[in-house]
């Protein structure tokens, strides 16, 4: 079972991660931003003035960040908001990367601005696990948006779902109960329960 803290440290690891946002016609955009920082439960990142990302995120603060790492994803999602004290956090996140030094050489770096995601969801997916295994976060003051399938009280027993579920993340009882963490969300369960037992969340 993988712990908040262990999904920190896999995300300063990789570093590179995709971030999206919305531009102006409200259209998806995606990019590598990378993440420079987390302490304390925020997520820590930054970008140029002059870049439509830049826009993006103070026009539609929510964004969503995703990580891949050996087929294990953590995906983050949240409002990202500037940061005041702008040289405190260009510097510190130049200290913790050196690599910035030869892209923005000198005085060059700031001209860059620091956001923080502090309130939020992360959610680490692992396919290499046979069960799959996925676990959800908060971060800060933020909550975990229900997702996949439930199976409720109209079920009657008939196993239906149990054998349609390709990770056999379903176990018997009454009703039939659904092991979250083990769950593809893909909805083979639904489509075949024969008395409409099972919602989407």
């Amino acid at each position: 079972m993988i712990t908040k803290e262990e999904c920190f440290k896999q995300l300063r690891e990789v570093i590179d991660a995709t971030l999206s946002t919305v531009d102006k016609n409200g259209n998806p955009q995606s990019r590598i931003i990378d993440i420079m920082y987390i302490e304390d439960d925020r997520i820590y990142f930054l970008t140029a003035r002059g870049k439509h990302v830049y826009e993006e995120i103070l026009n539609h603060p929510q964004v969503s960040y995703l990580c891949l790492n050996n087929n294990k994803t953590i995906r983050i999602s949240g409002k990202a908001h500037k940061l005041d004290d702008q040289k405190y956090w260009i510097d510190l996140m130049f200290d913790e990367n050196k690599f910035l030094n030869n892209v923005y050489p000198g005085a060059a770096r700031y001209i860059l601005e620091p956001f923080c995601i502090e309130d939020g969801e992360m959610e680490f997916f692992d396919l290499t696990q046979n069960p799959i295994y996925r676990k959800s976060f908060t971060l800060g003051n933020g909550r975990i948006t229900p997702k996949g399938f439930e199976i409720t009280d109209v079920c009657v027993g008939c196993a239906t779902c149990f054998g349609a579920c390709p990770q056999h993340a379903i176990n018997e009882g009454t009703p039939y109960e659904i092991m979250k963490e083990h769950c593809l969300h893909c909805g083979r369960c639904f489509e075949n329960c024969p008395t409409s037992a099972i919602i989407k969340l």
